[in-house]
């Protein structure tokens, strides 16, 4: 409804919608956004081609929740909500951004159902908040955790990248890469620190050529004449430039009277850099890495004195190598004592496809390591990159959390069951909210069946009545296209991913039910 300023309280042009009519557009906005990203749910998940406005017309193709929906743009303020909650499980545990959203839009669709049969929102909210605090408890009893024992806990780990991957690009390969991501995890020994695993694309070959390597490479040249081998590097990590000491200033005028005057401007030039080279071999180091360009006369400097040196090393890999090396990167080089130098066993020259690159081996921090991606093309690898960032963070979040649960719509039947004895005993309209929830649960498992091209209501209701016996392990299984048993199957996923879907996608719920009017202010109009 527009508000003319009847009230006089809201400025002219601000829009305001009350009520039924707000309420409205919330849900229809969220649902929406829901219903976009359903389909890429579940191992036969569809992909999205995401195509940029820009000149560039940038193409993306994929089919990561949070990915698609960090690149559409969205006018509806609910919608933005569920994009929001899809980032935070993103940077939370990097999967199940696509679930969050999903269960989020079932719990609205429910929500209206239940506003339109004139039960308040309070109400609903209140059976909701029940609900998930059963079903969690629930999930968190039957969750198993193998964390004490090495060899099954890998194997936990295994299966849960399997599962991760399996909706995914990689899907094919999953073996091969689950193992390259449970190896990365396990190296970095519990620190989760995911800055350890740096990952490289190269286009040429095939996904299967991928491969983990220890240490870290960098993708740059050796300088020329210098050793293309160093034992027992200590590295001296810098950003500086090499050439301060050239009269920079824009325009500056320096009036001689004799050729001799301009040469010795030159020597004193030449006699700065020459200082700074030597400063910078004070350090004892035999590999010099700088973030800038090392120019021609340094460089030859360098090689003279049989110091290997790299320039213009990119950022993120200046700071990942000071990581991995444990060195520190510095700036002046007056004070050799205060420096602490990286260290490596081997640096060497190796070559992937038809690039030369730079390889740290035997780095002082072991946990370091490089995963090569090989693959047709550009979209192809950064799809693959986005699914492995996936399963690592999956992985690295089961490290720290170590219960793990079925997969394949097993916990939300289960969860489902709970929460429906729960709303047999509930008095009262809550009863009815409690209930909705339950439906919502169940359309998870509905919408991997449906995107699998199966009968979902038949599905449904046979996972429904395999799990009237609590100690059930079916699920949907995509490939075969009936129930299967979970734990014959493998497939797992990691307890904490169940449990931030829920909890995530029920406050995101919450928020868009309590709102009962939204203003839109008028954009501030030019003077003239």
């Amino acid at each position: 409804m527009e508000n003319q300023g009847s009230s006089g309280v809201l400025k002219q042009g601000t829009t305001e919608e009350k009520g039924e009519m707000a309420r409205l557009s919330s849900f229809v906005g969220a649902m929406a956004i829901a219903d976009l990203v359903a389909s890429t749910l579940g191992p036969k998940g569809m992909d999205k081609i995401l195509e940029s406005m820009g000149r560039s017309k940038h193409v993306t193709v994929t089919n990561d929740g949070a990915t698609i929906l960090k690149s559409v743009y969205v006018d509806n303020p609910a919608a933005r909500v569920l994009v929001d909650i899809s980032k935070t499980q993103d940077d939370e545990v990097g999967d199940g951004t696509t679930s969050v959203v999903v269960l989020a839009g079932e719990l609205l669709r429910e929500a209206e159902r239940l506003v339109a049969q004139r039960i308040h929102p309070m109400t609903i909210i209140a059976g909701y908040r029940e609900a998930v605090t059963v079903s969690r408890d629930y999930l968190e009893g039957l969750a198993m955790d193998n964390g004490e024992d090495p060899v099954a806990f890998r194997n936990d780990l295994l299966r849960i990248a399997k599962t991760t991957l399996s909706s995914k690009i990689l899907t094919q390969d999953k073996e091969h890469f689950a193992e390259l991501a449970v190896d990365a995890v396990l190296r970095l020994k519990g620190s989760g620190n995911l800055e350890m695993i740096q990952i490289i694309k190269r286009s040429g070959g095939s996904l299967r050529d991928s491969f983990l390597d220890e240490g870290f490479i960098l993708d740059k040249r050796i300088g020329v004449g210098q050793p293309k081998r160093v034992e027992n590097a200590k590295i001296l990590i810098a950003n500086t430039s090499m050439d301060t000491d050239k009269i920079k200033i824009y325009g500056a005028r320096v009036r001689v009277d004799s050729m001799d005057k301009v040469a010795s401007i030159e020597a004193a030039e030449k006699n700065k850099m020459k200082q700074k080279v030597e400063n910078i071999l004070k350090h004892n180091c035999n590999c010099f890495v700088n973030r800038q360009l090392i120019y021609n006369y340094p460089e030859q400097l360098f090689t003279d004195a049989g110091v290997m040196a790299i320039e213009h090393a990119d950022f993120e890999g200046v700071e990942r190598l000071a990581l991995v090396t444990g060195g520190d990167i510095t700036s002046t080089f007056e004070d050799p004592e205060n420096i602490r130098l990286g260290e490596c066993d081997k640096i060497e020259t190796i070559q992937i496809g038809e690039d030369e690159l730079i390889h740290f081996s035997g780095c002082k921090r072991g946990e370091a390591c490089t995963i090569i991606l090989r693959g047709a093309s550009t979209h192809l690898l950064d799809e693959a990159e986005r699914s492995l960032h996936d399963a690592l963070c999956v992985l690295a979040a089961t490290v720290k959390d170590t219960r793990v649960v079925y997969g394949g719509g097993w916990p939300e039947l289960a969860a489902s069951r709970v929460v429906d004895e729960l709303a047999a005993k509930t008095p009262g309209k809550k009863a009815l909210a409690v209930e909705s929830f339950s439906k919502a649960l169940r359309r998870i498992p509905t919408i991997i069946s449906d995107n699998a091209g199966l009968d979902s209501a038949e599905m449904v209701a046979q996972l429904r009545a395999h799990h009237a016996d609590p100690s059930t392990r079916a699920g949907v299984d995509v490939l075969s296209g009936h129930v299967g048993d979970m734990q014959e199957l493998g497939i797992f996923e990691s307890f904490r991913v169940k449990q931030q879907v829920l909890l995530s996608a029920t406050e995101a719920a919450e928020q868009i039910i309590r709102v009962d009017e939204v203003i839109r202010a008028q954009p501030r109009q030019r003077e003239g």
